[in-house]
């Protein structure tokens, strides 16, 4: 089989080295020169199978109305700009805000991180990749005694479907990290999931597609993809800028907030906006206050994540259309909140910042399956949890190009969930 994967981030290199090892003759297409530069660039580093509560729950409309305007609120939305494309998906995304629907797409998120996170253990073993991973778990940590409250009612139910979620006392926390030490008064307990992970997604992507190349994937860099040619309800060739036409058997997309741009070509397009998320990553070299175990501060909706010498601190998500330019108020939140939580931490005069666009789905669920056009696949749309689901989703998208039966049930997964 000629596969074609559109896309170089950790899921399109995961989703080519899943189809390498199933014998596919593989070629990947990314604009970038290299692998990960951009929403696998500087993420927040965590493989968080135990946290795919999805955005939209019953306690969302309450906190987006706390945030509302506010530039520097966990999560921006400004509804006042004329996009017809995010007030399409707002609505489809207030609709995902009941407790039944709620509850159902976090079942699905999860079937896909749960195996994710043992495919990459896997992958790991087999091909001796390390990328500043750390297999200590990931602590969240509250100060809201509110939230606090709904997080241990929620703690019980998320363990019926398999997690391993601890709740933790203040001083237990403490225990695990003993950084927070500066935040002692005000952490009122915390969840503790000990088979969560964390690492540098850009490293594991470089690395993974160094191994996808041994087993004959080959990389078309600094090439942009200008459309998709079908005939009638078959595809025919993926068409470069340039006019280059390539054909193959099965083109997988996994090109993140832009996939649904790319689809239209051929006729529909998908629920996808993009959420602009900022990061920044600071030395630790030399300091004694840097967290060891991936954190997750509940409040102000950020995570820290310890890769070798460094500390990546990430959160904030905006709703803001596909440029990734950074808002340098928003920027600095991020590293205000970080030296606040963590004084001796790290190097703070010379951060880098970094902002990318992660693809989120109405109902925080990727995209995972056939399309309408015969031979064109998806595998996009993974929200904050590309990296968390990037091996996992990989997996399974080339078990359904190849024609065996995936590892996972993929009911719910497909674009036809939104009506498509």
């Amino acid at each position: 089989m000629r596969a074609i994967v559109l896309g170089a981030g950790v899921v399109g290199v995961g989703t080519a080295y899943a189809l390498a090892r199933r014998g596919a003759d593989v070629l990947v297409i990314d604009r970038q020169p290299a692998p990960a530069l951009e929403t696998s660039f500087a993420n927040g580093g965590q493989i968080s199978a135990c946290h795919v509560t999805p955005w939209a729950t019953p306690n969302t409309p309450h906190q987006l109305a706390k945030w509302f305007g506010r530039p520097d609120a966990p999560l921006y939305l400004p509804f006042w700009k004329p996009d017809l494309d995010l007030w399409r998906w707002g609505i489809l995304f207030l609709a995902n805000t009941s407790m039944t629907r709620s509850c159902r797409n976090m079942e699905r998120a999860l079937r896909v991180a749960l195996h994710s996170r043992n495919t990459i253990k896997a992958w790991r073993a087999e091909t001796g990749l390390h990328y500043d991973e750390r297999t200590c778990g990931i602590l969240n940590f509250y100060r809201d005694p509110r939230e606090f409250e709904a997080a241990c009612r929620a703690n019980a139910a998320m363990n019926a479907h398999g997690l391993d979620r601890t709740v933790k006392t203040p001083d237990e926390c403490i225990a695990l990290e003993p950084a927070l030490e500066h935040a002692r008064k005000r952490i009122i307990g915390g969840i503790y999931s000990p088979s969560d992970e964390s690492g540098d997604a850009m490293m594991f992507a470089q690395g993974l597609a160094k191994e996808a190349e041994k087993l004959g994937v080959r990389f078309r860099f600094d090439t942009s993809v200008a459309g998709l040619e079908a005939a009638g309800k078959t595809l025919k060739a993926v068409v470069l800028e340039g006019g280059e036409r390539l054909t193959c058997d099965a083109a997988v997309v996994c090109l993140g907030s832009f996939s649904g741009k790319l689809t239209k070509s051929v006729g529909f397009g998908l629920p996808i906006y993009p959420a602009k998320g900022y990061s920044i990553t600071v030395s630790t070299e030399g300091r004694s206050g840097a967290p060891t175990v991936s954190l997750i501060d509940d409040e102000n909706k950020m995570v820290f994540s310890r890769l070798g010498e460094r500390l990546r601190a990430a959160g904030t998500a905006e709703l803001n259309g596909w440029s990734d330019a950074i808002d340098q108020r928003r920027a600095d939140v991020i590293l205000a909140k970080t030296r606040d939580l963590f004084p001796e931490a790290a190097d703070y005069a010379e951060p880098n910042f970094w902002a990318g666009l992660r693809p989120s789905t109405p109902d925080s669920a990727p995209i995972i399956g056939a399309t309408p056009v015969s031979g064109l696949w998806l595998n996009t749309g993974h929200g904050t949890l590309g990296w968390t689901m990037a091996a996992g989703s990989g997996d399974v998208i080339a078990d359904c190009v190849t024609g065996e039966t995936p590892a996972i049930d993929i009911d719910g997964l497909g674009m036809d969930r939104f009506g498509r």
